[in-house]
């Protein structure tokens, strides 16, 4: 069953001191996660001008999230932090007066100097947490933070880790970050990557042959998060043999997005179809919802038809039924 939806709005600051607000917010984070009572610090001394961690040691700090930026080797896309998932996490993140499991952030090596009087300066840069981060963010709220002075490489590592054990990143979003990884020099080598992560090589291989596609091929699709591992090899090898070609498909089904589900697309880069005319696009999926009941019915770019209903709206004695209403429908066609 599909999580129900939530219309979540900013919580903007109440009244008109400002200042007494954000320590209202900031001592009620402090006073109510669990989490904070081993490191907890009155509000007047929330991170804000007290010496980074060691190197090589760890605390666990209070922080503006205005004191932190996003990692240079963040790998999540931005439809990561909309929509109804990310509307739920900043729904209890609201709730809770701040973020209940720590994430974890790193000096920043190169200090950032305020241009401006008053400027908030950023200190801290994300090792592994961004959604939970830019929650808070929007919701005014403070960051329970792990604070630890770690190299490129462990950020890197980290970061990938506890993205696998979490919301696992698309394949996309692999291949982008890793083929980062690679371009800048941190890893030598797409197998020297594979052992530091602990992945597979030929998925994370996979994974990069995607990030290589050219934009125009990505701009195809909805949305680059729809792309699949073992779409990478075929669309590179149809590119390579005929670039013109593939690209001029490519535009031409970038006008129909949102026509067509991803796997036509893919189908429709790969075996030379032309895309001439809206009467060539399956049509948008039918959505139905019964009292919490769902289902949707689309058509394939073959002209075929797939019914898919959602897990808890139908059981295996009720197929029966199922058979008889498409006996029926397809008898009076």
């Amino acid at each position: 069953m599909e999580p129900r939806k939530m219309n979540v709005k900013p919580s903007g600051l109440l009244g008109a001191d400002q200042k007494a607000e954000r320590e209202r917010r900031l001592a009620m984070a402090v006073g109510r996660l669990p989490s904070f009572a081993a490191a907890a610090t009155p509000p007047s001394e929330v991170a804000r001008d007290e010496p980074a961690a060691p190197t090589g040691s760890s605390s666990t700090q209070v922080i503006d999230p205005k004191l932190i930026v996003r990692s240079r080797w963040a790998n999540r896309h931005q439809a990561n932090f909309s929509g109804e998932e990310f509307g739920q996490l900043r729904e209890e993140i609201r709730q809770a007066g701040g973020n209940v499991q720590a994430i974890k952030v790193r000096p920043l090596r190169s200090p950032v100097s305020a241009v401006q009087p008053g400027e908030v300066v950023p200190r801290y840069e994300i090792v592994f947490g961004h959604r939970r981060h830019e929650a808070c963010l929007l919701e005014g709220l403070p960051v329970l933070a792990v604070v630890a002075d770690v190299d490129d490489r462990t950020l890197f590592i980290e970061m990938d880790r506890e993205n696998r054990s979490r919301k696992d990143l698309t394949a996309w979003e692999q291949g982008v970050m890793y083929l980062k990884a690679l371009d800048t020099g941190l890893f030598p080598s797409k197998r020297a990557l594979a052992s530091a992560l602990g992945v597979d090589h030929s998925a994370l291989a996979k994974a990069v042959t995607l990030a290589e596609l050219p934009q125009a091929i990505i701009d195809a699709f909805s949305s680059p998060l729809d792309l699949q591992f073992r779409w990478g090899q075929p669309l590179a090898a149809i590119f390579a043999a005929d670039p013109d070609t593939v690209l001029a498909r490519a535009a031409m089904l970038k006008e129909h997005r949102g026509k067509m589900n991803a796997r036509s697309i893919f189908e429709q880069l790969i075996n030379g179809k032309d895309v001439k005319s809206d009467a060539n696009m399956p049509a948008e999926p039918i959505k139905i919802d019964q009292g919490g009941k769902r289902a949707d019915i689309s058509m394939t770019a073959k002209g075929g038809a797939v019914v898919n209903i959602a897990p808890g709206s139908i059981g295996p004695e009720r197929l029966k039924d199922l058979a008889e209403l498409v006996t029926k429908f397809l008898a009076g066609m």
